[in-house]
This record gives structure tokens, sequence and C-alpha cells, in this order.
């Protein structure tokens, strides 16, 4: 598992799975699932991440027992 927050966007992405994305589920106003070709779920996305306070409260702990959370500070650029 991997979990990427990116401050320009405010979007948490937690990635569960290697496997090509096949299409986005929007479940809620802020939440979107990434899934593969059989359903399995590729990612979660969150958006407006800052005012998800429970959200930030479960990344706090997890940071503290030593899950890998990346912390992007702006968006990338491809060229």
């Amino acid at each position: 598992m991997k979990v990427n927050y990116d401050v320009m966007a405010d979007a948490v992405y937690i990635n569960v799975s290697k496997s090509k994305v096949a299409r986005t589920v929007k479940t809620e106003e802020r939440f979107l699932v990434d899934v593969d070709a059989r359903g399995n779920v590729v990612g979660i996305e969150i958006l407006d991440a800052s005012n998800q306070q429970e959200l930030v409260k479960n990344l706090q702990k997890n940071v503290a027992v030593g899950v890998p959370i990346n912390i992007q500070t702006s968006t990338p650029v491809t060229a």
C-alpha cells in the first residue's frame, strides 16, 4: 500500500494494487475508487482531503506506526 498526498490538489491517493486502472467509480461526493478490469480496487482518491478530519487523524496514526506516506507539495509536470 502506498499513500500520496498532493498539497496543491488537496487530494489523497491510496494505491492498494499495481493493476492497471480500467475505470473510476464515484462512491460519494469526494471519494473516487479506481478498479481494474475484474472490478478489484486499485486505488482510492479522496478529494478536499484537508476538510476530512477523520482521514487526517488516521493518516497521522499511520505515520506514527510506519505506513509510508508521500506528501507532494506541487503538482508534477511531465515533459
